[in-house]
């Protein structure tokens, strides 16, 4: 094992935050996995597979099983992991600029245009390393001026040439569900049911740029570029990605991690990454995948407690009860109805809202929402 150091821009005189990497396998050696955990630093149960990853990674190159790089970063907010106010942890947002630490990473498609669309060839494999060369420049060049900018750019740099990007995050309550973009489900496929998701929810662009579609959509929006230039270059889709959701803040358990943890292992056993005697068989699905734009959140028209009447994973009909807001004072009660059936696959952790506060999410079957489909 390798650890690599990526000293942060310092916000502060006197203060310095630093991006831990660890890398396992050959450096620079495809097929590369990049595994990061906890870009929303309060949300913990990825560091805790991480954890468990560490281990299994350390004993796995000891034995000469790993084929490829594969790259854990356990901590991928440091800046965010020391974020709190009030005794509470304050890991989503940035204290300084407000911006969701999982937004706003920058277009690569657009920034490496320019140097690549000319020069693609008919070589499929060239074409990938082409392109990767030029993200691996573009970031090279990038001079961030803050922490946080900072933070991201040693992301991308750890991440660009990844041919899978695995981001660990979790919901306030839910069960495990699981994100990708279309053009990654094919290959994604398998580890969505390794881990035995109970939602899989999929969008072609998702809209405000997280760092895994910022990886992910590069590449197909690259090939459509290339076809609008009536171009027949050969472009696969070098990067597939996924934010995976670790059911929910209050599961941080040793035996939820190691159960996590080992999926992730037979995932890798089964893309070839980690050689082994016997390829693991890919589970059966639990769930059909759905398009993200068919999920509904759930609002709350008045403030009140929160009183659920459905359960996290339980599948539910239109119309069907999920919660009720009660206020006290004068005993209103309103009762919230999903709109769509599906699974109540995440919900809120508090249990008083206020009014126009999101409660939960079903996973329709049906896109019926447009725009951008990420919450704050």
């Amino acid at each position: 094992m390798r650890v690599r150091e990526h000293p942060l821009v310092s916000q502060s005189i006197g203060t310095q935050r630093t991006l831990t990497s660890l890398h396992f396998g050959q450096a620079g050696a495809q097929p590369k996995v990049l595994i990061q955990a906890s870009l929303h630093a309060d949300e913990l149960p990825g560091m805790l597979v991480a954890h468990h990853l560490h281990t299994q990674l350390e004993a796995a190159e000891a034995a000469g099983l790993l084929q490829g790089e594969i790259v854990l970063v356990p901590v991928a907010n440091p800046i965010g992991l020391a974020q709190r106010l009030d005794h509470k942890p304050m890991g989503r947002f940035e204290f300084d600029t407000s911006e969701n630490f999982n937004r706003h990473y920058p277009d690569l498609a657009e920034a490496v245009a320019p140097a690549v669309l000319d020069a693609l060839g008919q070589d499929a494999a060239a074409n990938v390393q082409l392109v990767r060369r030029a993200m691996g420049n573009y970031l090279q060049t990038w001079l961030p001026d803050t922490e946080l900018q900072s933070m991201r750019r040693a992301l991308l740099t750890l991440a660009h040439d990844a041919d899978y990007m695995l981001d660990l995050h979790c919901d306030c309550e839910g069960v495990m569900h699981f994100y990708t973009e279309e053009p990654c489900w094919p290959q994604m496929a398998p580890l969505a049911h390794f881990l035995g998701s109970k939602a899989i929810l999929l969008a072609r662009n998702s809209g405000n740029r997280p760092i895994d579609e910022c990886l992910s959509s590069a590449w197909w929006q690259l090939a459509d570029k290339v076809k609008a230039k009536g171009r027949a270059a050969p472009l696969p889709q070098g990067c597939c990605t996924t934010t995976i959701e670790l059911r929910g803040e209050l599961d941080v358990t040793h035996t939820l991690a190691r159960q996590d943890a080992q999926a992730i292992v037979n995932w890798l056993q089964f893309i070839n990454v980690w050689t082994c005697d016997c390829q693991p068989p890919v589970p059966a699905a639990l769930c059909a995948a759905t398009p993200l734009a068919g999920s509904e959140t759930l609002y709350a028209r008045t403030a009140g407690l929160v009183v659920f009447a459905a359960e996290p994973g339980q599948t539910v009909a239109a119309g069907d009860l999920i919660a009720e807001i009660i206020d006290p004072l004068d005993r209103r009660i309103e009762r919230v109805l999903a709109g769509v059936g599906g699974v109540f696959y995440a919900r809120i952790r508090d249990r008083y809202i206020t009014t126009g506060g999101e409660l939960g999410k079903v996973a329709g079957t049906e896109a019926f929402r447009t725009g951008p489909l990420l919450g704050a």
